[in-house]
């Protein structure tokens, strides 16, 4: 199979990597320069995935436009952010039998929406429900590493979503099949914000107790919302629903998980984004976590929470104090 990965970052480099050792013909883009030149010199990020090789197997490229014809898949890894301009720059490209896959995880802002969906206003050749939604519990560096590893390839196709597990499954990258994109993505995106919060209260000096609490109570805003707007309930019970939630809540290789802890410690938000590599997606994805909330009507304080601290001053302890204050409710009445 001729693959496209549309972004060296650190996902696109790992997973470009692992489709080649798969035997697949890999180009990955790299459109700046100082990158690129870097990549085809060390064959690895140094800055972001130090370590972690890229095979001599991959193509490294300025740009999709001689490799783009021949392909037979096209892997959109993210930031989120940059999805929207990546697709519109090869809007004019013939993408007729093409599988499409976004491995992001984020909601766009303004529009609220996810990323499947973004592809799909910008590329109208491609069926939506043909659109792949590759997502789960899979930090860059342990995949690039060889750490086994199990996410979900989720699309209303069966068809779509077989043809990406069977190009991305290796002996270290297990993938399951979903029908439902909306909740694999939806997971997959909310559970950032979740994963601040739980930075927040390391960062503020809580133990275990509390991040248990954010977890499932983070997990219940999730589910409530997803199901509200016609994703299915096991999904969030799911490797994208709280299989994603726990690693990125627990772990310090968590982006999220850090901007939280650095912002609980009493560092501004900006302070902390500006000494940042990486891409903290959570950040971006917490204000529209509150319009999609509101649009659907499904209450989501702990992410409301998360979203006044970041960008409302509102003190990390006030936030803890708003959430434990709430009126009493119910955890569960048949």
């Amino acid at each position: 199979m001729n693959v496209v990965v549309m972004r060296a970052g650190s996902w696109g480099s790992v997973l470009s990597g692992l489709l080649a050792k798969n035997g697949h013909r890999v180009s990955l883009i790299a459109p700046h320069e100082t990158l690129r030149a870097e990549l085809l010199m060390y064959r690895e990020n140094r800055k972001a995935l130090p370590g972690v090789r890229i095979p001599d197997a991959v193509t490294i490229l300025s740009a999709p436009d001689d490799v783009l014809e021949s392909a037979d898949m096209v892997v959109f890894p993210g930031p989120c952010e940059l999805m929207r301009d990546m697709a519109r720059s090869v809007k004019s490209a013939n993408w007729s039998g093409k599988l499409v896959v976004t491995a992001a995880k984020g909601i766009e802002q303004g529009s609220l929406k996810r990323m499947s969906e973004l592809l799909a206003e910008e590329l109208p050749e491609v069926p939506p429900e043909e659109i792949v939604a590759l997502s789960g519990p899979s930090f860059a560096r342990f995949v690039g590493l060889g750490h086994p590893t199990t996410v979900v390839a989720a699309a209303r196709s069966e068809k779509a979503a077989v043809a990406a597990q069977r190009a991305f499954m290796s002996s270290t990258f297990r993938v399951y099949c979903s029908p439902d994109s909306l909740g694999v993505e939806l997971g997959g995106a909310l559970k950032n914000v979740i994963a601040i919060a739980a930075g927040m209260s390391d960062g503020l000096g809580f133990g275990d107790n509390t991040r248990a609490a954010l977890m499932t109570r983070g997990l219940a805003e999730i589910t409530r919302l997803g199901v509200a707007m016609g994703a299915q309930l096991p999904t969030f019970l799911g490797l994208s629903g709280v299989g994603d939630l726990v690693l990125t809540c627990s772990s310090r290789e968590s982006r999220n998980h850090f901007v939280g802890e650095q912002v609980g410690k009493g560092r501004t938000l900006k302070e902390v984004l500006q000494s940042m590599v990486t891409v903290a997606e959570g950040v971006k994805t917490a204000p529209a976590a509150i319009g999609m909330a509101e649009k659907w009507g499904v209450e989501m304080p702990i992410a409301s929470q998360v979203n006044a601290v970041l960008f409302d001053e509102k003190k990390p302890q006030d936030a803890v104090n708003a959430l434990m204050m709430r009126d009493p409710k119910p955890e569960h009445w048949s």
